[in-house]
C-alpha cells in the first residue's frame, strides 16, 4: 500500500490544495484548517450552510494567508499577532468553546462579499481541545485544528471504486474523491479494508498514526467541489450499503503519535 495523494484546507471548508509532500503536527498537517468563518454568534460557516466555500482557494503564505476566489480582489490576511480572543465553535451543538484570533475587519468584509451574509475570519493559534474526551471512543488529545472531529482523515482509493461501483449499478454518475475531502489517499488496499483498522495504529513512512475511527459523512459530500452543485449522491447509496448505527462511513480518521514529514509515494502500514 502506498500514499497516493496530499491534500489540506487552510480555511476549513474551502477549495483544497494538494501536494507532494506535508509536514504533520501533533494537530494535523501544516497548514490544515487552522483558519475558520464563523457567523454572529461564533459558530462555524461550513458547506454544510453554504456551498459558496467551494469557490474560496486560500494559500498559506508565511506568516499569513491569501484569498482568492473569482470575481474578487486578492486579499493578503496576516496572522493576528495580538488582540484579545473570541470564544468559537466548530458546530452549535460543541460545548467546548475554542479561543481564537480575529483577523480583522478587511478580511471580514471580503468573506462577507463572497459568502453574502455577515461573517467573521478567525485564526486558531493554539490547536486545542474541542471535544470532551468522554465524546468519542477514541479521545482526539488536547492538540486539533478546526477539523469536525479529529487532527486527519484518511480515505482509500479502492473504497472510492467499490461506491462508484454502486453509483453504476443504481444509474448514478461517479463521484471523485475530492467529495469526501481528504488529507490522505492510498492505493493498494482492499476495499474497505479500512474498517479493519480502527482502534490500530498505521505506518506512513516513518510516522505512526492512532486509527481513532471511521468517518460519518454528511451533506458536503452531495457538493461538487469545483461548482457547488448539490445533488443525492453519494449519501443516498452510502445509506443503503454503509449504513451502520444509523451512520454513513466512508473514510478513517486518524491521530499522529508523533510528527514529521510524510511524502506521496510513503508505504502504508496497519500495526497491531
Amino acid at each position: 500500500m502506498r500514499l497516493t495523494s496530499i491534500h489540506t484546507y487552510p480555511v476549513k471548508g474551502c477549495h483544497r490544495l494538494d501536494h507532494d509532500d506535508a509536514l504533520v503536527r501533533p494537530w494535523g498537517l501544516a497548514g490544515d484548517r487552522r483558519w475558520m468563518v464563523v457567523d454572529a454568534d461564533g459558530v462555524g460557516v461550513t458547506q454544510r450552510e453554504t456551498t459558496r466555500l467551494v469557490g474560496l482557494r486560500a494559500t498559506v503564505r508565511p506568516g499569513g494567508l491569501t484569498l482568492r476566489a473569482d470575481g474578487q480582489p486578492d486579499l493578503d490576511v496576516p496572522e493576528p499577532a495580538d488582540g484579545d480572543p473570541v470564544d468559537v465553535r466548530t458546530f452549535r451543538n460543541r460545548k467546548l468553546p475554542v479561543p481564537a484570533l480575529p483577523a480583522g475587519p478587511a478580511a471580514d468584509a471580503w468573506l462577507g462579499a463572497l459568502l453574502s451574509r455577515p461573517v467573521r475570519l478567525v485564526w486558531l493559534a493554539r490547536p486545542t481541545r474541542h471535544l470532551a474526551a468522554a465524546d468519542r471512543e477514541h479521545d482526539t488529545g488536547d492538540q486539533v485544528n478546526f477539523a469536525d472531529a479529529y487532527p486527519l482523515l484518511l480515505t482509500n482509493s479502492a473504497s472510492l471504486d467499490a461506491l462508484n461501483d454502486w453509483l453504476a449499478e443504481a444509474g448514478e454518475e461517479p463521484v471523485p474523491m475530492a467529495r469526501f475531502r481528504p488529507n490522505l489517499v492510498i492505493d493498494g488496499a482492499l476495499a474497505w479494508a479500512e474498517d479493519g483498522w480502527v482502534g490500530r495504529s498505521l505506518r506512513i513512512g516513518d510516522l505512526r498514526f492512532r486509527a481513532a475511527g471511521p468517518c460519518d459523512r454528511c451533506v458536503v459530500t452531495t457538493t461538487d467541489q469545483e461548482t457547488g452543485v448539490r445533488t443525492k449522491e453519494p449519501l443516498r447509496t452510502l445509506g443503503r450499503h454503509r449504513n451502520v448505527h444509523q451512520k454513513l462511513l466512508f473514510g478513517l480518521h486518524l491521530v499522529p503519535v508523533h510528527g514529521g514529514p510524510v511524502a506521496v509515494g510513503a508505504p502504508v502500514v496497519p500495526e497491531a
